[in-house]
């Protein structure tokens, strides 16, 4: 191997790095929510709002910061998104009131918002030739899908050992390393003809998420029918549907709607959506069944979601590689379809279950995300041109964020819907619904995908949309 093409693939360390420090940190914070709350007597809503903090503005602010990204350069938006979330979680780390928490909490969600984005659009530019491009993925796929569930592990054991603030300030030196590395490491690369700023598109597309994602969240503690539940939700639909009409009439628009009429990146974004759906709807359960009925401890519980990590590392490489034999539709559809086994599995779990067959359900299920997520992405990656793909592969992450979180927000509210005056026993049922649910979203994903997607044939990158 070449000096170059070894640069190439060490490259890929600060990639690795920074979607794994974006993985766990959204669940490493729920484990210590209560020695937060203990230590800088926050209240309910403080707590919520250190939660909600970096997801709205993660979530809101993906789509124009990939935009940002494609203009700016992809190296420089790296190295701004590390600084971010590393200057967020120190500040949060030296907090001794809920006020700053919060704040810090939003900046690490912008810099999480550059960073997702940007990080998936560099790897067509270090790797163009599509075989390596999926060998890369598939790395930093993995990396992405292992670093929710090692959030209540690394959480656990640090709150074990630290104060509360060890779970920001671990951040820190992974953001260090990270930057160092970009900086040496990851070319510049940005669009040769940019485009004006959409500034009208960017503010109408960061309100509606906003919205929407703040109606989602409230939803499951509110109701669906609360007039805040409704009113954010209809308020941020509305702003979404106003953004996609000026994106259809503006001359230079931040997405390319072209990319619509695309299969793969339509439906390779909708099977990430739902292979991440799978995930979070599984996440969202098991460490309270492993808690309430298993008796484990924040990092027991952490210990005991490995298998799910086992598989995804054992599914995204596998993805890819059967997407080169096969073409992309048999890993998608099939890798969900693995998924909705593991998940169906999973929903035979009584109190009597013992770990051995929750660890093999866990990593079967594990292993069909990986599998399916790992060519999805690919397929969309492959069908941007690479000036362009900061902003194309910020639609799918968007989609795939904001549906995941819709996705748990129904979850939340079946599992709600089973609570009664025998907890184990309600829990347990509203275990099984979750996961069944869960399972046949996968199982239509699994469907429609095997149905939609093209059986064979590399795609190609499409060319921007105005000039």
């Amino acid at each position: 191997m070449s000096t170059p093409e070894r640069r190439r693939w060490w490259a890929l360390l600060p990639l690795t790095l920074a979607v794994l420090t974006l993985g766990f940190d959204i669940t490493i914070l729920n484990v210590a929510l209560p020695t937060i709350a203990a230590d800088l007597g926050a209240g309910t809503a403080e707590l919520q709002w250190m939660v909600n903090a970096y997801v709205l503005v993660f979530a809101g602010l993906m789509l124009p910061c990939g935009a940002l990204g494609d203009r700016y350069g992809h190296r420089r938006s790296m190295l701004a998104g590390l600084a971010l979330f590393a200057a967020g979680s120190l500040v949060a780390a030296a907090a001794h009131t809920a006020g700053p928490v919060i704040a810090a909490r939003a900046v690490m969600g912008l810099g999480a918002a550059v960073l997702t984005p940007i990080a998936l659009a560099t790897l067509p530019v270090l790797f163009p030739e599509p075989r390596e491009r999926a060998k890369a993925l598939s790395v930093v796929i993995a990396a992405m899908g292992a670093g929710i569930p090692l959030g209540p592990l690394i959480g656990g054991w640090l709150l074990d050992h630290y104060w509360w603030g060890s779970i920001f300030l671990i951040n820190v030196p992974v953001a260090a390393a990270a930057l160092v590395a970009t900086a040496l490491l990851i070319p510049e690369f940005r669009d040769p003809d940019p485009r004006p700023v959409d500034v009208l598109g960017a503010v109408l597309a960061t309100t509606g998420l906003v919205a929407v994602v703040y109606g989602v969240i409230e939803a499951p503690t509110r109701g669906w029918t609360d007039p805040v539940t409704v009113a954010a939700l209809a308020g941020g639909a509305a702003l979404v549907a106003v953004f996609v009409w000026w994106q259809r009439h503006t001359r230079h628009p931040i997405i390319d709607l072209p990319l619509f009429g695309e299969p793969l990146f339509v439906w390779g974004s909708v099977a990430a959506a739902l292979a991440s759906f799978a995930l979070l709807g599984l996440l969202f359960v098991v460490p309270q069944y492993l808690h309430l009925v298993g008796g484990y401890d924040a990092f027991g519980t952490g210990l005991r979601l490995l298998p799910v990590i086992g598989g995804i590392v054992v599914g995204a490489p596998l993805g890819e590689r059967l997407a080169a034999l096969c073409g992309v539709r048999v890993p998608v559809a099939g890798g969900l379809l693995l998924a909705t086994a593991g998940l169906t599995l999973g929903a035979t779990t009584d109190a009597a279950t013992g770990y051995p067959l929750t660890a093999t359900w866990l990593a079967v299920t594990g292993a069909g995300v990986g599998a399916a997520l790992a060519p999805a992405v690919d397929a969309v990656l492959g069908v941007l041109p690479p000036e362009r793909s900061g902003s194309g592969i910020a639609i799918t992450m968007t989609f795939r964020y904001v549906g995941g979180a819709f996705g748990v927000a129904v979850l939340g509210s079946l599992l709600a819907g089973h609570h009664a005056a025998t907890p184990v026993d309600a829990f347990l049922d509203g275990l099984t619904t979750v996961l069944l649910v869960s399972a046949a979203v996968t199982a239509t994903g699994a469907a429609l995908t095997a149905a939609a997607l093209p059986r064979r044939g590399a795609p190609t990158a499409i060319g921007p949309a105005h000039t």
